[in-house]
């Protein structure tokens, strides 16, 4: 199976005129978007908190986590992210693809509209 990458529009509240482009890998696995923490703190998207998070292999990490305002096509919503570091990979969580109402298609690997549910 291929790899799916997105380009998502990040800004630091729906209200914000300035924005930056990220090219996020998709990945279902994930459940939150990794953006490098640089581009958020030139934005001006400053850290609430410091979290532990587990990788895939079992290790443990600490990274710094906030909200921010996605936007993808006329899609828009605010979800968590956090602030990558080197060597970490850029991802598109599922917390942020469900804030935009939108799901990975893993036959096609591509990303459809999801019908938003309160029940």
């Amino acid at each position: 199976m291929g790899l799916t990458f997105v380009k998502m529009r990040i800004k630091k509240s729906h209200e914000s005129e300035r924005f930056m482009e990220e090219r996020l890998l998709v990945d279902s696995r994930a459940i939150y978007t990794v953006v490098p923490g640089a581009d958020l703190k030139e934005l001006e998207i400053v850290a609430h908190s410091e979290e532990e998070f587990e990788l895939a292999d079992g290790e443990v990490i600490k990274r710094s986590e906030e909200d921010a305002h996605f936007e993808y096509g006329e899609r828009k919503g605010a979800a968590p992210v956090i602030f990558g570091e080197e060597g970490d990979s850029e991802l598109l969580g599922v917390l942020t693809l469900e804030a935009l109402g939108l799901v990975l298609d893993p036959l096609k690997r591509e990303i459809k509209p999801l019908r938003k549910r309160l029940v």
